[in-house]
């Protein structure tokens, strides 16, 4: 017999269309439950906006005020606490399930306590995959890079195992803490096929420089073993360069990327960093670059 398989969707409640197709798109999979909660709008709005949808589902579908701290990391546990299934599934307000998803993840899961899956990254006409090549991923992998393909919307996990850490500042890297906690537990088991699409365009997140700056700042403190790395290191301090250049923070931004240079002297965040610095270049041209080859900085 499956394991029952509960869904939290996080939601602003300004962003009905896609708040509608991911609740389409999880619910063509049939879960037990699905609570999406409100963070900072009206739930009775929500409800309102997506109101056909659920009548359809005869009380599978909840919606919630985040009831815990605000934020990302708040309203997830807000609906992890409110699930009563063996497992829990995140999927983001702007991403999209893509058939087949959960049962290849149960299937694959076996006595494991965390699975992830390939993605496909949708920016604005294109679409590109991004898989791992691999069947599980480990610590060391997640602290070499980010792994954008273990994205919070492929996340599958037993309930009571993991909580989401809502001291991340800004809801900053909340979903790599919990991918990192998780791996340090046992390793994570990855479906290596795109079954989730992950919409770039429309978060809320990717600009807020400083928010940005912090959560690293966060992480780095949080896990040791990121500055341990030579390549996992120079790759966030590479970040923290270009952020700080996004910021017009000449000094900051020098001193990251000679510490990215030093970690790695092939990093090349560092030098992409100096050109925004410089006025070479602007942040967000070199996003939408790496964006429209689905990547990140």
């Amino acid at each position: 017999m499956n394991p029952s398989v509960g869904v939290v969707i996080p939601t602003r409640g300004d962003r009905p269309g896609p708040l509608r197709a991911a609740l389409e798109g999880v619910l063509g999979q049939d879960p037990a439950q699905v609570v999406v909660v409100a963070d900072g709008g009206d739930p009775v709005d929500v409800a309102e906006q997506v109101a056909d949808v659920v009548a359809a589902t005869r009380g599978r579908v909840q919606v919630l005020p985040n009831r815990l701290s605000p934020g990302l990391p708040g309203a997830r546990n807000t609906g992890i606490a409110a699930l009563t299934t063996d497992l829990v599934a995140f999927c983001d307000d702007d991403d999209l399930w893509l058939p087949g998803k959960l049962p290849a993840q149960i299937a694959a899961l076996g006595d494991a306590e965390f699975a992830s899956c390939a993605i496909e990254v949708e920016y604005g006409s294109r679409v590109v995959p991004r898989t791992a090549g691999r069947s599980q991923v480990r610590v060391a992998d997640l602290v070499r890079s980010r792994m954008m393909m273990v994205h919070s919307s492929t996340f599958l996990f037993r309930r009571g195992a993991l909580w989401v850490d809502e001291s991340a500042p800004g809801g900053q890297n909340e979903d790599w803490d919990l991918a990192l906690r998780a791996a340090r537990r046992q390793p994570i088991v990855h479906v290596d096929r795109p079954l989730v699409r992950v919409r770039w365009g429309g978060s809320q997140y990717v600009t807020r420089w400083a928010d940005r700056i912090a959560g690293l700042e966060w992480m780095l403190a949080r896990h040791p073993e990121l500055a341990a790395d030579p390549t996992g290191a120079a790759r966030v301090y590479g970040q923290l360069a270009f952020h700080h250049a996004a910021l017009g923070r000449r000094r900051e931004a020098g001193r990251w990327a000679l510490r990215a240079f030093s970690a790695r002297r092939g990093e090349l965040r560092a030098p992409i960093a100096l050109a925004v610095a410089t006025g070479l270049v602007s942040a967000h041209a070199v996003l939408a670059v790496l964006h429209t080859r689905g990547h990140g900085i």
